[in-house]
């Protein structure tokens, strides 16, 4: 059979060559043959990618019982629950890891007090949040090359987290944003909108910013440019249903052609001002972003249109609002205290996540600024684990606050004293997302 089939190929080709110019030919079959090629290449990245995606809990019990030691078993029990790791997924890539140096320009400081947090761990697999609301679909997923659970995007739609209702002055929005590799450049950006209105099922209408004369701004990531050599972010902003400021640039932290898949996302508005940070990269930085003497009360995410082929997706997931601008000096100098949930630590470690480094430098500037002031570091976690080892692992992450101080920024070791608390005195309650994570805090005591 595939002798004949070759014959038969052959014979037609030579048919073919007897009518039609020799070189259109030899290039149509070029391109057949290099079209296959990547079909190919294309299907088995496909594979991988949905080896990746498992949409039961069996895929999650799976990888649990996949863990041979009790430290290992406490980590996952403690990454299900979304507990004590005061961090996000790794958003680096991998390889490549992130470094206090990488992060030197680095001046995102989130807000005082955490209202939300959403890591989808009180969703089933496979259903869409109970707590968003939507026009499209989409699903909840685990995935065995990122922790935790994801909220998976791939049709054109919003897609609205309806307990965000409210947006005061000064506020920071964060969240994690993951894609397959070879992303196509024709698949829609995903886009993040902060606007005034109300966020139920007038926002379906594709109009609504116009008709509405909402005002407010929308943020843009897309792992691919033109050119397949970065990705894409974009910024514009809305007064009264008319576009006032859009531009679109390049990216290097979000290259879904150089193996860079995973992105941390700060947003972060101070009044008017906006500020948009990819990974350590501050991207945007816009004094008149937001129209003045607006309420601002919508958050959403969209979708333009599908995606371009079948394997295309978005992963979105840790998603954390938090509230107040920081006043580092005030509190720690005049009221002799500062407490801080921008320090992150990776699961189950004393190590420190370089996304702390704006944290961490404020603080360092006001002991700098203030030679004779000498304080204690104080670690807390949420009440999820075992007693006993959140007790230790406080007083080892207070530990390293110290020593990172010390080392990145010359604090003098001697104006610096450590405690752990652990779980013993939380601030919040311990049964909602958020409420751990303000719990899982350091504080700053001045002796």
């Amino acid at each position: 059979m595939k002798l004949a089939v070759k014959f038969f190929m052959s014979t037609a080709i030579l048919l073919c060559i007897s009518f039609c110019g020799h070189s259109q030919i030899l290039k149509s079959i070029g391109n057949r043959i290099k079209q296959k090629a990547e079909q190919r290449a294309d299907s088995k990245v496909d594979q991988t990618i949905d080896k990746g995606l498992d949409k039961t809990e069996d895929a999650t019990k799976t990888n649990k019982n996949s863990d041979n030691t009790n430290q290992s078993n406490q980590v996952n029990q403690n990454n299900q629950n979304g507990t004590n790791n005061q961090s996000s997924n790794n958003i680096n890539n991998p390889g490549d890891p992130a470094s206090f140096k990488t992060y030197s320009k680095f001046d995102f400081i989130p807000g005082d007090k955490v209202i939300s947090y959403d890591n989808f761990f009180q969703d089933a697999i496979g259903d869409f949040p109970v707590n968003w609301n939507t026009n499209s679909s989409g699903e909840v997923v685990t995935s065995s090359i990122q922790e935790g659970h994801w909220l998976m995007l791939r049709k054109k739609g919003r897609f609205i987290p309806e307990y965000i209702k409210n947006f005061p002055e000064n506020f920071t929005f964060e969240y994690d944003v993951a894609c397959n590799e070879k992303f196509s450049f024709y698949s829609p950006l995903l886009y993040l909108y902060f606007l005034t209105g109300n966020n139920g099922k007038q926002v379906f209408d594709y109009s609504f910013i116009p008709l509405e004369k909402r005002s407010g701004v929308k943020i843009g990531v897309h792992p691919t440019n033109a050119g397949a050599t970065g990705g894409i972010t974009s910024a514009e902003s809305f007064e009264d249903g008319t576009t006032v400021i859009k531009n679109e640039i390049n990216t290097s932290q979000f290259n879904s052609y150089a193996g860079k898949t995973k992105l941390h996302v700060s947003v972060w508005r101070q009044k008017q001002r906006l500020r948009v940070y990819l990974n350590e990269e501050k991207v945007f930085d816009l004094p008149r972003a937001f129209p003045a003497d607006k309420t601002y009360s919508t958050a959403l995410f969209e979708l333009w249109g599908d995606m371009n082929n079948d394997n295309d997706r978005y992963l979105i997931g840790n998603i954390k609002l938090s509230v107040g601008a920081p006043d580092t000096r005030n509190k720690l100098i005049n009221e002799g205290k500062f407490v801080t949930h921008g320090i992150l630590f990776d699961i189950n470690s004393d190590k420190i996540r370089p996304e702390s480094y704006g944290t961490l430098k404020d603080i360092a500037t006001v002991l700098n600024e203030n030679a004779s002031v000498r304080v204690k570091i104080i670690g807390y976690t949420d009440s999820d684990g075992d007693d006993n080892s959140n007790l230790e692992l406080s007083k080892r992450r207070s530990e390293s606050v110290k020593n990172t101080l010390v080392k990145e920024f010359s604090i003098d070791t001697s104006r610096l004293e450590t405690d752990g608390k652990g779980e013993s005195q939380p601030v919040d309650k311990n049964t909602t997302p958020e409420g751990k994570a303000n719990n899982r805090r350091v504080e700053f005591i001045k002796l």
